[in-house]
């Protein structure tokens, strides 16, 4: 059973920055990719990037590209989302997901619980 924990989430002002960090668990993800999506309030869950299991061929939604930075911590096994320059327009609940074949922007297999990220003006 795959299990993903993010954490990190909060409440922070336009312009700043949060680390959410995503740990996943229940077999060996070697040819997974890993992803970040996100759902505003009355809105659908919107692609924001992912990431191959080895770190490499990073993908991003045109939003948060040169803003967001998906990377993977072997040593930690845990897949991070480095997100500067945060805009009002990026609060929403962030999920961590995990994809069991290749890198893609849908198509992912198992999910986070999910953490909250606010970004007032």
């Amino acid at each position: 059973q795959v299990h993903l924990v993010e954490s990190g989430g909060g409440l922070v002002q336009a312009g700043a920055s949060l680390t959410l960090s995503c740990t996943p668990s229940g077999r060996t993800f070697g040819s997974y990719a890993m992803g970040w999506f996100r759902q505003a309030p009355g809105k659908e869950r919107e692609f924001v990037a992912a990431i191959t299991w080895s770190g490499r061929s990073p993908l991003y939604a045109d939003s948060v590209k040169g803003r967001f930075t998906i990377s993977r911590d072997s040593g930690k096994n845990t897949v991070t989302l480095q997100m500067d320059s945060l805009k009002p327009e990026d609060t929403a609940v962030y999920y961590c997901a995990a994809r069991s074949h290749g890198l893609a922007y849908s198509g992912y297999d198992y999910w986070g619980q999910g953490t909250q990220v606010t970004v007032s003006p």
